[in-house]
């Protein structure tokens, strides 16, 4: 069924302008600095935890849940049984974002985005969860005009029925993972909005998608969630991600395309200054020395390193590579493992 699909391919219309080759280069740069930073383990996964929080919220939030961060923040950081909808909701968010990096091995087919939707919608709404929708929906909101309730449509998907939906769905699916031109970025960017495009399912799409799109660009190396989220940007002005998700509608995904850039580049900077603070915060006797930070390098390359890696590696003495591995046991950033002959260090 898949196969049948995937012979007339999904081809995105876009330009390349110089503003979107900026946005490109300004991205791997700032990437670049992340990954570059010596964080330590537990600051970093402090960053994560948060990150995951902050997503969990703004993701479902946009889509009209009524939960506040700091509801958000104890529900899921005390890790209590949800007792309704709304908390469902986010907790499956955020379930799902915690184990998004296990699935970006999998096969990136209808399979996998229907068990996807049925997490996101288990014990919320039964009826719909996992399956594509098979009936006409539109998009919008009820306005007064002139004392009366009229409906204002913003979106109109272009199929409404499962075969169709399934069939121009498989096609998405087949060109992420087939097409080897576009550069990984604008792809989850083109899949962002053709998949709302699509709206596959009766309800769950905006999230479903926001999910998919970091899991795109896990795939590509990316890593979402540890280092940054895209949430935080469109949560600035929730009508202008709308206006601009509707600006690609026509055919046309310049426009969007743009503007999804320009929020992975203001996360990216935003994870930068988070990550700064936080190590500011840190005190200077817990820092890692520059030699530290070079042993510290070396724990990130290697699983494990014992006394005479180091003195092998730094041209130093047995008493000095012994100082340097406990240092960095006793600031918290190396764990001490084996026996007394035979111990080695890791990475904590």
């Amino acid at each position: 069924m898949f196969q049948q699909y995937t012979i007339i391919m999904f081809k995105p219309i876009f330009q390349l302008t110089p503003q979107l080759l900026t946005n490109l280069t300004t991205i791997e740069r700032l990437y670049g600095r992340l990954e570059a930073l010596q964080i330590p383990k537990k600051l970093e996964l402090n960053l994560e935890r948060d990150n995951l929080v902050q997503s969990s919220y703004i993701s479902n939030s946009i889509e009209g849940n009524p939960l506040s961060l700091p509801e958000v923040t104890n529900l899921l950081l005390g890790d209590r049984v949800p007792v309704n909808r709304d908390e469902k909701e986010v907790k499956n968010y955020f379930n799902l974002l915690r184990t998004l990096s296990d699935k970006a091995s999998e096969p990136f087919i209808i399979d996998m985005v229907l068990q996807l939707h049925q997490e996101l919608l288990t014990g919320v709404d039964s009826e719909i969860a996992g399956k594509i929708r098979n009936k006409r929906v539109v998009i919008g909101g009820y306005r007064n005009v002139a004392g009366q309730l009229k409906l204002k449509i913003k979106h109109e998907p272009p199929f409404h029925t499962k075969s169709l939906i399934k069939k121009h769905l498989s096609k998405l699916l087949a060109w992420v993972k087939t097409d080897a031109q576009t550069p990984p970025l604008l792809k989850a960017g083109i899949f962002h909005h053709q998949y709302v495009y699509l709206h596959p399912f009766a309800d769950g799409n905006g999230r479903t998608c926001r999910l998919l799109t970091a899991l795109t660009l896990l795939k590509y190396g990316y890593q979402i969630n540890k280092y940054f989220v895209l949430d935080d940007y469109y949560d600035i002005d929730r009508s202008q991600y709308s206006d601009m998700l509707s600006s690609a509608d026509s055919g046309d995904k310049t426009k969007w395309l743009i503007y999804f850039t320009n929020g992975v580049k203001y996360s990216l900077q935003s994870a930068l200054s988070r990550v700064d603070h936080a190590l500011k915060t840190i005190t200077i006797e817990a820092r890692p020395t520059k030699r530290e930070q070079e042993v510290l390098a070396l724990l990130q390359k290697y699983p494990q390193l014992t006394s005479s890696d180091l003195v092998e590696e730094f041209n130093i003495s047995r008493q000095q590579a012994h100082k340097l591995l406990i240092g960095l046991v006793d600031k918290g950033y190396a764990i001490k493992k084996g026996g007394t002959k035979n111990s080695f260090y890791v990475q904590k």
